[in-house]
């Protein structure tokens, strides 16, 4: 997704999200179509699916990562599906550096298949709620606090990828940032055996920019919510610099970005994802935030996962 998202996208009542609708009503009827056309695969190890219904910034990957390796210490073999796009190159040179399980495939089914023919005994898919063509013994989806789903419209005069509805396919919910008890209640009228978990992103690397004058910049689903991750976190943020999701970044404006931090004292700070996307100009002026994911009540959540396996 390469584009900034519109800010209508969180008002229901705006014009332009109004006018969209009737685009968005065919946008429904097309991906409701398509389930009729697929008949979805079974495989012989289980499959989970970390998805969505947000466009992008819910934080995918990073639970993907966590689930795989939580597994690991029960003493399982999985491996983490990512359908391969060129412009995403950021989130695959991230699971990359954190785990060496991971499959990178244009085509999800041919992914699984060859994970079965390595002997993975389950298969952990980053992204694909919306992909037919998989039987999912287990669906997580996983929205922001600050976001939830925007003004509720289907794409594009909303944020979302599919009806809310949708979540009766889901097993778990997946909430990242403050407790909601209103999102929880509108979740369990669409199925009441949903189950809801909270999770948070806890920084790690603080002190290395205390008492510093910073330029962040991001080009993330969600920057807004990395801008105020470090806010809450009396971080002195003096500029800030948005770029379209997995924006690829060159290395010219990297150059602009570091001259304006030189003329004025700052320092540049960005996300993991993002540093790992401009990683290989090796530009040492760029630090990152690092941040760990923390799930509450992890071992509850990893143990509803395993029951459905």
């Amino acid at each position: 997704m390469k584009f900034l998202k519109p800010k209508f996208w969180e008002n229901k009542t705006n014009i332009l999200a109004i006018l969209l609708i009737p685009f968005s009503i065919l946008f429904y009827f097309i991906i409701n179509l398509r389930k009729y056309f697929v008949s979805p695969k079974k495989f012989n190890i289980p499959v989970i699916c970390v998805g969505n219904i947000y466009v992008g910034g819910t934080g995918k990957t990073p639970l993907s990562i966590e689930i795989a390796n939580d597994l690991k210490l029960k003493k399982r073999n999985p491996v983490i599906i990512k359908k391969y796009y060129k412009s995403h190159k950021d989130e695959q040179m991230l699971i990359n550096e954190i785990t060496d399980s991971v499959i990178l495939n244009k085509n999800r089914p041919q992914a699984i298949e060859e994970a079965e023919r390595k002997n993975f005994d389950i298969a952990i898919l980053d992204d694909g709620f919306q992909d037919y063509a998989i039987e999912k013994n287990f669906n997580i989806i996983c929205f922001n606090s600050n976001q939830l789903i925007g003004n509720g419209l289907i794409f594009p005069a909303g944020p979302l990828r599919e009806s809310f509805s949708s979540l009766k396919r889901a097993q778990i919910v997946m909430i990242n940032g403050e407790k909601n008890k209103m999102f929880e209640e509108k979740i369990l009228q669409i199925s009441k055996r949903i189950k809801i978990f909270y999770s948070k992103y806890v920084p790690v690397n603080l002190d290395q920019f205390k008492n510093k004058k910073l330029f962040a910049f991001a080009g993330i689903g969600n920057p807004e919510n990395f801008f105020k991750l470090i806010s809450e976190n009396n971080l002195n943020v003096q500029k800030k610099k948005i770029f379209p999701d997995h924006f690829d970044l060159a290395a010219d404006d990297i150059k602009k970005m570091i001259d304006v931090a030189k003329k004025n004292d700052f320092e540049l700070i960005t996300t993991e994802k993002d540093f790992y996307r401009i990683k290989d100009y090796g530009f040492n002026e760029i630090k990152y935030l690092k941040v760990d994911l923390i799930i509450e009540e992890k071992n509850k959540f990893i143990n509803e996962i395993i029951s459905h396996l």
